[in-house]
This record gives structure tokens, C-alpha cells and sequence, in this order.
């Protein structure tokens, strides 16, 4: 790579380092609840998804799933109130966008945010799983 322009040689090493040190992921559609169990419109409530909590938001009647986690103290997403189609925190008033997961007080700030379907009255969740070494 000594003849090549600096740029050049930064795009193929980077390439190189995310190829080598990425993971392989598995999509996985869990159930999360039955249709009925939803919030009402303007409302959001927390599910047990495995070892985690997703908070379920109704924004003007579109739902999406996102972590129950609040990234500035911890509080629980789930348990707060929806204004300006966002999800705000109980504890400190932190609002986060339910459509992309950045927090209104510091967008560089984001929960993860998870596909959300309905089937059949049931809703499933697509919660990414790091895969493990081959057994």
C-alpha cells in the first residue's frame, strides 16, 4: 500500500478491521404480547421480553417497541407518558422518539428501537441476538 494515496490506504484498512472483528447476528421474531394487551392511543406500557423490558408506545395509534431503559438515569420508559409523539421518561422528563430512539435533550443519545408486528393477535418483537461461537 506504499505507492497509494493516505485515503485509500484508511478505506482498506477499515474495511479490513469491521470485517475481521464483526459478528454475525440472528433475527429473532419473539412474542412479546397478544393484541389486546396493548396500550390505548397516546400511551405506552412495558412487556418482559427475556432477560429484557421493551416499552410498547401507541403514538396516534401506530405502536412501536423500543428498550424500557431510559439512558439518562434509568428510568422506566414504559411507565412515562406520551407528548409531541414522543415516549418521556417518569423520573427526569428525558423525551425519546419512538421512530428513531434519540432522546430530544441530547440526539446522540438512543435506545434501541425493534421492529414490532402483528399476526394472527399476537405481537412479535425482532430483537437482534449477537450468535455465539459455532458448538
Amino acid at each position: 500500500m506504499w505507492g497509494q494515496p493516505p485515503s485509500a490506504v484508511r478505506r482498506a484498512s477499515s474495511a479490513f478491521v469491521s470485517a475481521q472483528y464483526r459478528k454475525p447476528y440472528m433475527s429473532n421474531f419473539t412474542k412479546l404480547t397478544t393484541e389486546s394487551e396493548l396500550p390505548p392511543i397516546d400511551e405506552a406500557k412495558e412487556f418482559p421480553c427475556g432477560d429484557k423490558t421493551i416499552c410498547v408506545a401507541n403514538v396516534n395509534g401506530i405502536y412501536s417497541a423500543m428498550d424500557n431503559v431510559c439512558l439518562h438515569r434509568g428510568g422506566p420508559l414504559g411507565q412515562g407518558m406520551i407528548e409531541g409523539g414522543k415516549v418521556v421518561c417518569p423520573w427526569h422528563g428525558w423525551a425519546w422518539d419512538t421512530k428513531s430512539g434519540a432522546a430530544e435533550q441530547n440526539p446522540s443519545m438512543k435506545v434501541a428501537v425493534y421492529p414490532l408486528k402483528i399476526e394472527n393477535g399476537d405481537v412479535l418483537v425482532e430483537i437482534e441476538l449477537i450468535a455465539g461461537p459455532a458448538a
